[in-house]
């Protein structure tokens, strides 16, 4: 069973910088899929062997269109959230697919309509290139999880390799006008919003990672 929210909660304290990243994600809405089906043979096996290992309350954060919920273990509830309407109007047909439940949420990363320790999984999937504000938003990830509970992120992050590294910095002033920013140091913000590393790794050069981590029980 699949829930759409009517509105958003995070409505009455949106900024510029929401609205402009909502309407950016709405017109991306339109051909995210279409470029999905390269990526998912590539990729998509790398994100089943991750979130395999969700468990309890989870969180999905930036459901897209919903094209990762076909990676996800069967039978769980799940609630996952994105900033645009238009993305979750695209994902309902495939939470509803889904053999477990999948309740969509229209909602800012950075401003959770979640109590504290609610959750004990966290997922993301090239999430965090596109907060305007990371660390804030992982810092809501952090409150929202229980002590002991993880997040597993899916993420493309700035090469440490020198060249490609310039290179994405070069690339981000215009890349983030129509998607993601390109020189995140994701691995670097999930530490800073309080985090521990159980484990990076590569799955495509350095630019491609695989991020997991933990909430410590002392908090």
């Amino acid at each position: 069973m699949t829930v759409l929210s009517a509105a958003p909660s995070w409505t009455p304290g949106e900024s510029a910088m929401d609205k402009e990243t909502q309407r950016k994600w709405d017109k991306a809405s339109r051909t995210l899929d279409f470029f999905a089906f390269a990526e998912d043979r590539r990729l998509g096996p790398h994100k089943r062997r991750l979130f395999s290992q969700m468990r309890g309350a989870t969180l999905m954060v930036a459901a897209g269109t919903g094209n990762d919920f076909k990676f996800f273990p069967a039978n769980m509830n799940i609630i996952a959230i994105d900033i645009s309407p238009k993305m979750l109007d695209r994902a309902a047909p495939k939470a509803a697919a889904y053999s477990g439940s999948i309740e969509l949420r229209e909602m800012n990363v950075c401003a959770l309509d979640f109590a504290e320790a609610t959750f004990d999984t966290v997922a993301t999937a090239c999430t965090f290139c596109s907060v305007p504000k990371p660390i804030l938003g992982l810092r809501e990830l952090h409150r929202v999880l229980k002590p002991g509970g993880q997040i597993l992120m899916f993420e493309h992050v700035r090469s440490a390799i020198g060249p490609l590294g310039v290179l994405m910095d070069l690339m981000t002033p215009l890349s983030r006008r129509v998607g993601p920013d390109l020189n995140r140091d994701t691995v670097g913000n999930v530490q800073k919003a309080g985090f521990r590393l159980r484990r990076v790794e590569n799955v495509y050069l350095d630019v491609v990672k695989i991020i997991e981590a933990v909430k410590d029980d002392a908090v």
